[in-house]
Order: C-alpha cells, then sequence, then structure tokens
C-alpha cells in the first residue's frame, strides 16, 4: 500500500463526501414537505416496530428469556472465536443460508475477524425476526409490516455493507490505496444527480442499451394509436399463420419490451416464429394532461380498442388475448365485461403471474391501506401521476438483499460500475401512473379485492369471473415476491372455462422470461384442484420453458393455417415503425 496515494485519496473522499452530504440534504429539505415523504415512512416504520416492542415489555418474563438466549449465543460465539484463536478447529454456530451471496468471499470463513462479525449479524438477525415472528398481542397485519420493516434494517445492518467489516472491500481498499471508495463516491454523486424524488442505486450500466437498437427490435409496425396506446403488429417469419391472432396487453407499471428483450430472449419473436399473427399494446408514459384517465379508460381505449383495430386490420372477429400481471388484471375485468355485453370476439386468454384474488397477495398488501393511499392519493394529486420511481423503490423494498445493498457494495464501496444486464436496464426504465387509474387500482382491486367477491363495477356493468368461459392458460410463478403463486392460483378458481394451470421456475421476470434455448429453470402443470397445496401434491414437473408447452395450447385454438399477414397491408397505414415512440418517453 502505497500511504502518500492513500492519503490524498482519502482527502479527495472526504471532500467529494461533503458535496454529496450537501446534495442530499437539499433533496431531503425540498422533498420534506411531501404528504408521502421519507419521514412519514421512516414514522410508519419505528410506529409498527414500537408497537412490537410494547408487547414484549408486557411480558417481562418471556423477553428476559429470550434476551438470555441471545446473550448465550453470544458468549458461545466468543468462547468458539477463543478457541480458534488458540488454534483449535471448531464449528461455527451460525452459517448463511444457502443462496445468500452476501458472505460468498473466502474472507468471511478464512478470517477470524470476518467471521466474527458475520456469525454475529446471523445470530443477531435470526433472533429478531425469531421474536417478531412470535410475539404475541399484535394483530397479523401489524406483526407482517413489522417483519417487512425488520427486514429492512437487517439487511442495512449487514456487515457485508460495511467498509469496514467486508473483507473484499477492505482487500480492494488495500490494493488500491482507497481509490476504489473514491470512485464510488463519485458513482454516488452520480445516482443522485441522476435520481428524482428518491435515490436510484443504479442496478446496471444504462449506456450499454438502446431501446430499438439492442431491445424491442423485433420487426413491426404501428399500425394505430390514441391517447394511451399504440398498436403494434409484427412482420411474420412464417410462410403460414395461425388463423387466429394474439394481442398482448403488457403491464403499463413498466413497459412492454420486458416481452421484447434481446432476440434470443423475446416471447414476442418466439410468438411470431410459432407462426402466430402477433399484436402488442404499447402503453403511453403519462403526464399531467392524462391524470384523469381511468381503470374503464384503460379497458376501453386499451384492451378494447386493440381489438376492434385487429378486427378491422386482419377482416375476422375472434381473437386471443394475452395479459401480464397488472395488464392480465384488467384483461381478466375486460372479460368479465365482454361476457355480460355479449362480446364473444376474444377467443382465448393467457394469464402471466396476474391476479385476480387480492388476498394472499403478499407484502404489497402491507403498504394499502386508508391511511397510506389517503397520502397517496394527496401526493398523485399535486401532478397528476404517480411517479415512476417510487413503484420501483417498493419493489426492491421486497428484497432488499438481492436488489439494494449488493448494489451499494458494487457500486459505492467497490468502485465499480454496474454489469450491463438487459433485465435490469428494462427495470430502470420506469412509467408514471394516472391518478385516477392508479388510485381505483389499489382501492378497488388490492383494498377491497372486488373483482374476486363479485362487487366490482365497469361501464356500468357488474362483473362476474365465473361468466368467462373461454379457454385460459393461467401461469404463475414459485418465487414471485409481487403476485405470489397462491394468490394466483386462488383467483384462478374463479374463472368459468377450461383452464391449463401452469407454474413456472424463479421469480415474477425470471420465471416468465425463460426462453427455451437457456435451458433454465422448470414448469409445473396440473388438473385443477381446490386448494393450491392441493395443486402442488399432483403438479408434473418437467425440464426447460414454459413457453412450447404454451405455443403448442395456443396453437390448437387458434384454427387451420393461412398465409402470413403484413402489416402494412392492411386497411390501417402504418404510422412508424416498432418499437414505436411511446416507449421511448422517459419518466
Amino acid at each position: 500500500m502505497n500511504f502518500d496515494e492513500f492519503a490524498r485519496n482519502m482527502v479527495r473522499l472526504f471532500d467529494q463526501g461533503a458535496k454529496v452530504a450537501s446534495s442530499l440534504a437539499e433533496r431531503n429539505i425540498s422533498n420534506g414537505n411531501s404528504p408521502y415523504s421519507m419521514a412519514s415512512e421512516v414514522g410508519d416504520a419505528a410506529k409498527t416496530l414500537g408497537s412490537v416492542a410494547q408487547a414484549w415489555v408486557k411480558n417481562p418474563g418471556k423477553l428476559a428469556q429470550a434476551q438470555g438466549e441471545l446473550l448465550h449465543s453470544y458468549a458461545n460465539l466468543w468462547g468458539r472465536s477463543v478457541r480458534r484463536f488458540l488454534g483449535e478447529d471448531v464449528e461455527p454456530i451460525a452459517e448463511p443460508e444457502p443462496g445468500d451471496n452476501r458472505f460468498n468471499d473466502p474472507g468471511w470463513s478464512e478470517n477470524q475477524y470476518f467471521d466474527f462479525w458475520k456469525q454475529a449479524y446471523l445470530i443477531t438477525s435470526r433472533w429478531a425476526e425469531d421474536i417478531t415472528e412470535n410475539t404475541e398481542g399484535v394483530d397479523e397485519r401489524t406483526r407482517r409490516k413489522a417483519m417487512f420493516y425488520l427486514e429492512q434494517v437487517l439487511s442495512a445492518m449487514s456487515p457485508s455493507n460495511n467498509p469496514f467489516t467486508n473483507p473484499e472491500v477492505v482487500r480492494t481498499t488495500l490494493a488500491t490505496n482507497a481509490e476504489n471508495l473514491v470512485q464510488g463516491m463519485a458513482l454516488l454523486a452520480e445516482d443522485i444527480e441522476q435520481s428524482k424524488d428518491l435515490l436510484r442505486v443504479s442496478q446496471t450500466d444504462l449506456s450499454a442499451f438502446e431501446v430499438g437498437r439492442d431491445l424491442a427490435i423485433t420487426p413491426g409496425k404501428v399500425i394505430f394509436q390514441n391517447e394511451l396506446i399504440q398498436l403494434i403488429q409484427y412482420e411474420p417469419t412464417t410462410e403460414q399463420v395461425s388463423t387466429t391472432p394474439l394481442i398482448i396487453t403488457p403491464p403499463w407499471i413498466n413497459k412492454y419490451y420486458i416481452l421484447d428483450l434481446k432476440p434470443e430472449k423475446s416471447l414476442v419473436k418466439f410468438a411470431v416464429d410459432q407462426g402466430f399473427t402477433v399484436f402488442m399494446i404499447s402503453w403511453v408514459n403519462p403526464d399531467e394532461t392524462l391524470a384523469q384517465k381511468s381503470f374503464e379508460d384503460y379497458m376501453h381505449e386499451g384492451i378494447l380498442k386493440a381489438v376492434e383495430v385487429v378486427n378491422r386490420q386482419l377482416g375476422l372477429h375472434h381473437v386471443n388475448l394475452m395479459g401480464y400481471c397488472v395488464g392480465g388484471t384488467l384483461l381478466a375485468s375486460t372479460l368479465a365485461y365482454c361476457a355480460a355485453k355479449g362480446d364473444d370476439r376474444i377467443a382465448t386468454a393467457t394469464f402471466l403471474t396476474a391476479q385476480v384474488d387480492f388476498t394472499e397477495a403478499g407484502d404489497l398488501l402491507m403498504f394499502i391501506d386508508d391511511a397510506q393511499l389517503n397520502a397517496l392519493e394527496e401526493m398523485m394529486a399535486e401532478r397528476g401521476f404517480l411517479d415512476g420511481s417510487r413503484m420501483a423503490a417498493v419493489f426492491n423494498m421486497l428484497r432488499p438483499r438481492d436488489l439494494i445493498w449488493p448494489y451499494v457494495v458494487n457500486n459505492y464501496l467497490l468502485g465499480k460500475k454496474p454489469f450491463p444486464f438487459d433485465l435490469l436496464f428494462w427495470n430502470a426504465d420506469s412509467t408514471r401512473m394516472p391518478a385516477a387509474n392508479h388510485a381505483f387500482y389499489l382501492r378497488e382491486f388490492y383494498h377491497e379485492n372486488r373483482l374476486s367477491k363479485g362487487e366490482m363495477e365497469l361501464g356500468g356493468v357488474k362483473l362476474d369471473l365465473s361468466k368467462i368461459k373461454i379457454p385460459i392458460y393461467e401461469l404463475f410463478t414459485r418465487e414471485d415476491h409481487i403476485a405470489p403463486a397462491p394468490s394466483v392460483y386462488r383467483g384462478s378458481r374463479l374463472f368459468g372455462g377450461d383452464m391449463r394451470i401452469v407454474m413456472s421456475g424463479s421469480g415474477h421476470i425470471a420465471g416468465v422470461v425463460n426462453p427455451p434455448l437457456k435451458k433454465k429453470y422448470q414448469y409445473w402443470t396440473g388438473a385443477p384442484a381446490e386448494t393450491f397445496e392441493e395443486w402442488m401434491e399432483t403438479a408434473t414437473e418437467t425440464a426447460g420453458s414454459w413457453w412450447p408447452d404454451w405455443a403448442e395450447w395456443l396453437q390448437s385454438l387458434s384454427g387451420e393455417k393461412v398465409p402470413a399477414r403484413d402489416p402494412s397491408s392492411g386497411p390501417f397505414p402504418p404510422i412508424e415503425d416498432a418499437p414505436g415512440s411511446y416507449v421511448m418517453s422517459h419518466d
């Protein structure tokens, strides 16, 4: 180590740190009056965790016992550490769970100093989780919120996030004379400058990709647009195509090209190559002028308008629909509306990780109560939309150990630019949500769960999912934190038609974007059962991607083969090439 260079870098680090601290302070002051500010969220966390603490204080005997167990574990760790220091080979009393990548570096086990901090942290975090989970005298909602906030605290407290207790950071700091910390502070300053209301930690190199150049490059034409959507028709790659076309409804919380990443990972390209005429709805990135666009508008001006355009473009009556995430929730609502109206144009439906019954909707339910909804609606009223960075922050907080802190360590402590990754580029390309639509979605679906109860109305029509009699392909993913598998399965039992029920390995994104050539994960199929647990008991596991299974199912329901259709030959002349301009608008 060069001490002179180390000293110079430390001076640079403190100078940059002071500027960053000043920038953060200004940002906090400017955002301090928001009804949905960081202060209010921290206050809610403190209140929730305080409720758990009060419950334990009321039972001093049990509290003393729990504290005694923790102190005993510390004493045991200290004793084993002394024995190891004296040369004895001792077994650790706490080891990371499989898949916990925070402690992969050999230094965590080989060096006694780092091993001590690792084990002390694991002992403390598991003890805290155990007593919170087993707290008596608090309601289940409070307990779940407490577990969520505790996860945020424990993830932040990990010794892997501390430059003095992370062996890789210490090793890198000595090897580079602290240049890594200087570079890390510069990367933090860049993230602060590029962030809006909330600090957004870079998860990938945003300069490595460009929409229309590297991603969303399946050839096609935008054949229609209105205030809410552009409709893309993709160019065929086969001489013959199935009679019935496919319209894809992606979520508007993110941009559509999650289903059209690089060609080898594109579900759109796969579907085109299977001989389907594919159309994609590309939602607008709304601004304040669209503040009053409602969930019903998204149905009429989105899905139903796309169906009408495709009917006229191809001169046929029936179409197939696919809905992903909230796009699937909208699709289910639209199908119930069509069933009530006697509209039979939608022949089949494919749902990808889409919830219609929100009873078991996972950790996101913790953000949905009257107080938080009122605060959120007040905040949206100021601009007319919800800033996409807030939704991105919520999704990241569902898995902070994987989606926040590894990037903090890589970027700010090791001073490395994040690795280019197309999926994370898409994740960072967030979108706004119009106030009226988002408020309706959160209240009517998450908070009141009206669709599953048969209480929801759209366009003056009461929606009844049991009246949906068309064939349905229902996909959910095993490790989904956003649309949990039991929740999606529970909702699938509400439909009235034939079902093919499929569960993919991995989570909300990787379980869906799982092309056959990657040969990753697996999927399960099985006949409908009363409960998710019963379905799992009899489901059959198959290695590889679910895509070919879906394509075979859809082809069997899409009629005879006909000559391929040219996007430029219909009554809707092309407006522009895919991917269109709507997807280019940034948050």
